[in-house]
């Protein structure tokens, strides 16, 4: 094709080159290279792959199978098949990595070789973030090994390899050398306590190379660090979003005690993502004001409606929804910064709490929130005393807040109707008082219960005013979301609590049997509700607590209720039997749960977790009856279990 104003034209009508201005596609247009191939060729070919990943490949006429490495031969099964208008090369274009596919033309084919340098911006549009999101579904995003079918598995099953790690003072040179010889696009390096930094393949280019550092320098001084980190138990798909909002590439993967399992590449993930939620995490970022946030937050119940209708799995919209509402969070936070320029912005972290720190989020879930900052940025004559009044920088930081969550508000994220919300003192303090306020709450762990509704400032130094069961399973299970993660103390107070406070262990146990799982309660029978069920405080809470009192009794503090209870199998009171038991109940009520918020929704009404037992079929209540069943006989046992043992008292 001579007439360069065709081929850009050609472009124009494909995705992602769908919506580039006439400029742009003509400057593409320009710099394409035309390759003819005979049928059976190659054309990215065992032996001639080029050396970087900075081509993109569209088929212009013809057909185009893509192939695993290994598969030389004809008969092997290719991975994908690549018509006119097609794209591939993307995944490693994106990602910066090498070129791990091969790619052969089936008859007589015309396929350009278009610069990478030109092509990538065209991802950052909504265009192509579209075709991105639908492509990467598909095995043409293929990059060492297939990825199909990952949607609905947790990082910690998309771990191949063992992690590679190099300790600190090692080179930049001997470290590459490390990478080269193990295959490894990254190396870890371990620091003090359960943190590793990481440096990559990316880093060699931009931190060394690109910045003219000499290969004999420490690799600590070139790494990031700390590196984030995830559990085994986090989706693919809500891992994938994370990192690309975070622009990483790579993301060590931790077992529920810390312990580092593997490491996985967004290219790895890719096949997790959806297009909806793609589209709503872009409308997210877009955001510069209030009103423009709402617009985004409108997005969201079709985003849960589509996903869960479209066959994922409920527990996995969850996630979805969670990582969907903390970019919602980390948005408002930023707006309401920008918007307040004499709020200090260094040294503080915005914690979200209860089911989407929990990555539990439903349709109905509102937004709990705490505040914590540095105590090096608390005033000096606050810090240390124990009946502090809010200084003019604690009033700043708990009216950003409050500013906040209307912001949410008007996105359709409620704020927790019981007050639990960094705007209230309660919820807003320095890390040095919430760990002092842990360290109260665990030395009397049973005198400050049935005060939770009294507030104060002093509470953050002598709680009088706090229950200490109630806030500590708050704090317990929060997650920071803006701001550094260390800031929030109040989790670490709690990981060895089976060997230092075991009172305030036995505390979270009886709380967790108090609160039996049943089909009716008492307020039901005098209201007169007979034909209700509450799927949240009947059933689904007891699970959460017990997963919470087993994590806590195991060393684990936040995580998700499943990795909770996984964690806790075998403790001497949960059997193995037992966790599979309230996992499996727990996925079928979220299950249920799910499926009455969508309804409410297409129907116009508020979501709420309470359920009208006729409208069930009759294998759901027979589900529902028995799950119940189920919660309760575990209660039982390990209530029995615990009394004969001495510990539930």
């Amino acid at each position: 094709m001579a007439d360069r104003s065709e081929l850009a034209d050609f472009l124009g009508a494909h995705p992602p080159f769908q919506g580039a201005s006439p400029a742009v596609l003509t400057d593409i247009a320009a710099a394409a290279v035309e390759r003819e191939y005979r049928g059976g060729a190659w054309v990215v070919g065992p032996t001639s792959k080029p050396d970087g990943a900075d081509i993109v490949w569209v088929v212009l006429t013809g057909l185009v199978v893509i192939v695993h490495p290994d598969d030389t031969s004809p008969a092997d099964v290719p991975i994908d098949t690549i018509g006119p208008g097609g794209v591939f090369g993307f995944s490693a274009l994106l990602a910066g990595g090498t070129v791990e596919f091969c790619a052969r033309a089936i008859e007589p084919s015309v396929v350009l070789q278009l610069p990478g340098a030109l092509v990538r911006p065209l991802f950052a549009t909504p265009t192509g973030l579209a075709f991105l999101a639908d492509a990467v579904n598909s095995s043409s995003a293929y990059r060492g090994g297939p990825v199909e079918g990952s949607a609905g598995r947790t990082v910690g099953e998309l771990v191949s390899a063992p992690a590679v790690f190099t300790p600190v003072g090692t080179t930049v040179r001997d470290a590459v050398r490390q990478m080269t010889e193990q295959g490894s696009s990254y190396v870890l390096v371990p620091l003090r306590g359960s943190r590793h930094g990481i440096f990559t393949d990316r880093d060699l280019r931009i931190r060394v190379v690109a910045a003219g550092i000499g290969v004999d320098t420490p690799i600590e001084k070139v790494m990031t660090s700390p590196a984030e980190t995830v559990t085994a138990d986090r989706l693919a798909g809500t891992v994938l979003m994370d990192m690309l909002e975070r622009g990483m590439r790579h993301m060590p993967v931790v077992s529920a005690r810390g312990e580092v399992l593997g490491v996985v590449e967004d290219s790895d993930l890719h096949a997790a993502s959806t297009r909806r939620s793609f589209v709503v995490r872009r409308a997210v970022a877009s955001a510069s004001t209030s009103a423009e946030l709402a617009d985004a937050g409108r997005l969201v119940p079709r985003l849960v409606v589509d996903l869960f209708k479209g066959g994922t799995d409920a527990m996995a919209v969850s996630a979805i929804l969670s990582v969907v509402v903390d970019s919602l969070v980390r948005r408002a936070v930023e707006i309401e910064w920008t918007a307040r320029p004499d709020v200090p912005r260094d040294h503080f972290a915005w914690i979200t709490l209860g089911s989407v720190a929990r990555r539990e989020a439903m349709p109905s879930s509102d937004v709990d929130s705490a505040l914590t900052w540095s105590d090096a940025t608390a005033d000096p004559d606050v810090r240390g005393t124990s009946n502090a009044v809010p200084t003019t920088r604690d009033e700043a930081l708990m009216d950003l807040a409050a500013r906040v969550h209307v912001s949410l508000d008007g996105a359709g994220l409620p704020s927790d109707t019981n007050g639990a919300v960094a705007s209230s003192p309660r919820f807003a303090r320095s890390a040095g008082q919430w760990e002092r306020a842990a360290a109260h709450w665990l030395s009397n762990p049973f005198g400050d219960r049935g005060k939770a509704g009294t507030s104060g400032r002093s509470a953050g130094f002598t709680p009088a005013g706090d229950s200490g069961l109630i806030m500590s399973s708050l704090m317990i299970d929060g997650r920071v979301v803006w701001g550094p993660r260390a800031l929030h103390t109040v989790p670490e107070a709690y990981r060895r609590l089976l060997v230092d406070h075991p009172d305030a262990l036995r505390l979270q146990l009886r709380d967790a049997l108090a609160g039996r799982a049943r089909l009716r309660s008492l307020r039901d029978v005098l209201a007169r509700r007979g034909g209700t069920f509450d799927l949240k405080a009947h059933a689904l809470t007891p699970i959460v607590n017990l997963a919470r009192w087993g994590g806590l009794s195991v060393g684990i503090a936040s995580s998700s209720t499943p990795a909770r209870l996984a964690a806790a199998s075998g403790n001497g009171m949960l059997s193995e039997r037992d966790v599979a038991t309230l996992t499996e109940v727990f996925a079928l009520l979220q299950r249920l749960r799910l499926s009455h918020q969508i309804d409410q929704i297409a129907a116009g009404h508020r979501p709420g977790d309470v359920l009208i037992m006729a409208d069930l079929s009759p294998l759901e209540r027979s589900l529902l009856t028995d799950g119940v069943r189920e919660i309760a006989a575990v209660q039982r046992r390990v209530g029995y279990l615990a009394a004969n043992v001495g510990v539930h008292r």
